[in-house]
């Protein structure tokens, strides 16, 4: 049985550009660095990007990177966006372009964004007599935190020149190979975080009733947080709230007297922004004020859910269906409650963020995201290419449509 798939949409020029694009996300695999410390994956890109002719710009939110590629013809200018930090995990695939970095990995596929991105520049600059307008790259540091996008766009990349519209993929081992995962609205959720301190009274395990055990009161505080969803959020949205961290105590027969809390907070709904805090505070000044005890609070609001518009979507899934070829391989049912940074991109302007699928279970390369052995078919990295370089020129056809 064959474990390729063929994508014969993919037209010739992209495909002799594979070996080239499969070296650099290779070469971005074996030396990952963490968020707003990704100088040489930076200095990488600003290198491959002059190696064509670009003059990019660089330093922008520390290790950022805006690559403008002006087109022969008058048009709009889309904006391209690829994260380019890697996450905190051990590798253990045993590959030749196994990471050299100890305790970094690309283990969430971003080095094939960054690869995709200039396989797009490189296609572009090549090809300058076809394009209407002009497509302005975005490669974004720290997309896994603290959040590089913001930064950005505070310093200007979505303009000189205005951006009309964004794009931008993730690729993905939740879906396979040749499956495209794309849907208007809400696709990636809100990502908010809190730490919970909780003080009572230690004391003797023996005599109770000269403490304020903490592990009694933050025991009540996680158990009743889970009715913020199934009792506070209308059954018809999809929310989530998840202690990860629980910490208190040192010894089998002492109270603790402080307990530390920590979890995440996701959904769909924008309309939920400031009413989870809002009502975790209340359950805990309750809880703890039941049972004599304090707590501090600290609660962050990270990124906003991911919202695609459906204008630009439409588009998006067209372009997928002509490199995928058949209906079943565009799916909408591809939401998922993961955070993701892009959402401050599509705050500011229209666009669209998809899933391209990259899993290949033949191959072994089916391990999820941020596992220590995720890998992907690098199969899927034309594809992207493919995926954006005809979004580009059906995006300019219709706004040339529109004027002329």
């Amino acid at each position: 049985m064959s474990t390729t798939i063929d994508f014969p949409k993919i037209r010739p020029q992209i495909q002799q550009l594979e070996p080239k694009i499969i070296d650099w996300r290779r070469h971005l695999h074996q030396y990952p660095e963490l968020g707003f410390l990704e100088v040489l994956t930076a200095e990488f890109v600003e290198q491959k990007l002059r190696d064509i002719g670009l003059e990019p710009q660089v330093g922008i939110a520390k290790t950022g990177i805006v690559v403008l590629i002006e087109g022969d013809l008058p048009g709009p200018t889309i904006a391209l966006r690829a994260d380019m930090d890697a996450l905190p995990i051990q590798e253990e695939n045993e590959v030749s372009y196994r990471s050299v970095h100890q305790g970094r990995m690309h283990a969430c596929g971003h080095d094939g964004h960054t690869a995709i991105a200039l396989g797009v520049a490189y296609y572009w600059a090549n090809n300058r007599h076809k394009l209407s307008g002009r497509v302005k790259i975005i490669f974004q540091p720290a997309e896994e935190g603290p959040g590089g996008a913001k930064p950005m766009i505070e310093q200007g990349v979505l303009k000189n020149p205005d951006v009309d519209v964004i794009i931008g993929l993730h690729l993905s081992n939740n879906l396979p190979l040749g499956v495209v995962g794309v849907r208007s609205g809400p696709i990636m959720g809100a990502a908010e975080i809190f730490h919970l301190k909780i003080q009572g009274k230690g004391g003797h395990g023996a005599v109770p009733q000269q403490t304020i055990d903490s592990i009694v009161v933050g025991s009540q505080v996680v158990n009743a947080l889970q009715t913020i969803v199934s009792r506070n959020v209308d059954p018809i949205e999809s929310a989530v709230v998840t202690v990860g961290s629980f910490q208190a105590g040192s010894a089998p027969n002492v109270i603790a007297g402080e307990a530390k809390i920590s979890g995440t907070i996701r959904y769909f709904n924008p309309k939920y922004r400031g009413y989870f805090e809002k009502r975790l505070a209340t359950i805990v000044s309750g809880i703890t004020q039941a049972h004599g005890a304090s707590y501090e609070l600290d609660y962050k609001e990270y990124y906003p859910p991911v919202i695609n518009d459906p204008e630009i979507t439409k588009i998006v899934s067209e372009v997928a269906l002509d490199v995928v070829e058949t209906e079943q391989s565009i799916i909408s049912q591809c939401q998922i409650l993961w955070g993701e940074d892009m959402s401050f991109f599509l705050q500011e302007v229209q666009g669209c963020f998809f899933f391209l699928g990259a899993a290949n279970q033949l191959k072994g390369l089916d391990y999820p995201h941020h596992h220590p052995r995720f890998d992907f078919d690098e199969a899927s990295l034309t594809m992207g290419v493919e995926i954006f370089v005809r979004f580009i020129e059906r995006f300019c056809a219709k706004e040339f449509a529109k004027i002329s």
